[in-house]
């Protein structure tokens, strides 16, 4: 019985988790007001955008969205702006040529979409937990109901059972054998 009720108590708390994290992650993306282009647009048409086209038009409001978003999106552009290289290599180059001011707006321009990519790939990772927490919570739930089931048979089961029919009847759970006192040692 107690570990059914563990069982409730921790898919409550899953349960709890899931919608916490699902409305936190709504409300935190729905604020950004970010949109998917049309699946008509010229911004996706391309086919290394292909997976933008399952929420075309829609608003980013999910963490499955945003990493579509970041991952096949944001990614692709900064692939193009900054000719494949990483904010890291075009930094480097940044330091090295510090009067080139076209390659010192290229690497602001990928700093900000890779910061955006991070706080956004972020969402997606706490949505997947989110989603974790839900499973684990319908699980936490199941458990808990096979346990009182099966706790509820194991009552049945003993109160029509004879105790001569027990399997363990002539051994009472709990008894003790009795231990003689015994003699204090100045008496004998």
């Amino acid at each position: 019985m107690f570990l059914a009720v563990t069982l409730i108590a921790s898919g409550a708390l899953l349960l709890w988790a899931h919608n916490f994290i699902g409305n936190e992650v709504h409300t935190q993306l729905a604020a950004q007001q970010i949109y998917f282009p049309a699946s008509n647009s010229p911004a996706i048409k391309a086919p290394e955008f292909a997976a933008m086209h399952q929420y075309a038009g829609q608003q980013l409001t999910t963490g499955a969205q945003a990493q579509v978003y970041t991952d096949h999106f944001i990614a692709n552009h900064l692939k193009a702006i900054g000719g494949g290289k990483t904010y890291a290599q075009l930094s480097a180059e940044a330091i090295a040529q510090p009067k080139n001011a076209t390659l010192a707006a290229q690497v602001a321009t990928v700093f900000k979409g890779e910061t955006l990519r991070g706080l956004l790939l972020n969402a997606y990772a706490f949505g997947t937990m989110g989603m974790i927490a839900g499973i684990a919570a319908i699980a936490a739930f199941i458990a808990a109901a096979v346990m009182l089931i099966l706790g509820g048979l194991g009552l049945v089961h003993a109160r029509r059972v004879a105790s001569a029919a027990e399997i363990l009847g002539g051994h009472p759970a709990h008894a003790r054998t009795p231990v003689p006192a015994s003699a204090p040692a100045d008496e004998a």
